[in-house]
């Protein structure tokens, strides 16, 4: 029996009660069926995985395309979805409040606001600004009374901005703007990770792995774990691996790597 978007929703708050677990990034629906299939608990979207998949650069798709990849990988699977929404495809707090109202009716558990501009310049909104797209968001999912999870998420490593005391500052000011998941992908070391976990205040705490595995995450703390599109760019890796043999040797050796088809036939058989 299919499971009903408020059973995932409801799941997926479960899941961040305690423990650590992990949430891969599925590309595509046939990812995500494939993730699921191997017992994850959740799910979260690739910004970076969906823009490769449609043949265009991370940050660089439009949120009706991002609309419809989250609901194609809702409606493929049976388990809890996140979403990796970018900067809520807006500047303003009110615009932030109207994306996350629509990724509310892909059927998602969960959504996720960067506070990175896209800007080289001036790659991080201003900390008021900032805090006020988080309370804006949180503003309204609270009004969709859809108990969808929001992930805020501080930038400042991923852009040129590796300052720890900002991030710290950021993640504090997210936490109190109401997010229920705090973010701050980039960060490596213990000391910064601890810091974070610190800074939320008992909220979780996402950790994107920078090589950390899921029993050093929960011993620092972490609630849930994250793979961002390294799931994506292995999958190209192999891609691309194999037709480098087939264009430069004209062999085809790495065939022998690839999943069955009648295994993939019967992983992906029932599905619309």
């Amino acid at each position: 029996m299919p499971v009903s978007v408020s059973e995932k929703r409801a799941t997926f708050r479960r899941l961040h009660d305690s423990g650590c677990f992990i949430i891969p990034n599925p590309f595509d629906a046939g990812s995500a069926v494939l993730l699921q299939s191997l017992g994850f608990k959740a799910l979260a979207s690739s910004s970076a995985g969906m823009a490769w998949s449609k043949a265009r650069s991370d940050n660089k798709v439009e949120r009706a395309d991002v609309l419809a990849h989250l609901a194609d990988l809702v409606s493929a699977t049976d388990i809890p979805v996140n979403a990796d929404y970018e900067n809520g495809f807006a500047d303003a707090p009110d615009g932030v409040a109207e994306s996350v109202t629509l990724a509310v009716g892909t059927g998602v558990a969960g959504v996720s606001i960067e506070d990175s501009t896209g800007d080289k310049a001036n790659p991080l909104y201003d900390f008021d600004l900032a805090v006020a797209r988080i309370k804006a968001a949180r503003t309204a999912l609270d009004k969709t009374q859809s108990d969808v999870l929001l992930t805020a998420r501080s930038e400042g490593f991923f852009v040129g901005r590796p300052d720890i005391d900002e991030t710290v500052k950021r993640i504090k000011a997210y936490a109190a703007a109401g997010a229920d998941v705090l973010y701050a992908p980039g960060i490596k070391d213990e000391a910064q990770i601890t810091a974070i976990v610190q800074a939320a205040g008992g909220k979780p705490v996402n950790l994107l792995t920078m090589g950390h595995t899921l029993e050093q995450a929960a011993r620092l703390g972490v609630r849930r774990v994250s793979i961002g599109g390294h799931l994506a760019r292995a999958a190209y890796g192999e891609v691309m691996r194999v037709a480098k043999e087939m264009a430069e040797a004209g062999t085809f050796t790495g065939f022998a790597r690839g999943m069955p088809g009648a295994e993939l036939n019967g992983l992906f058989a029932g599905k619309k």
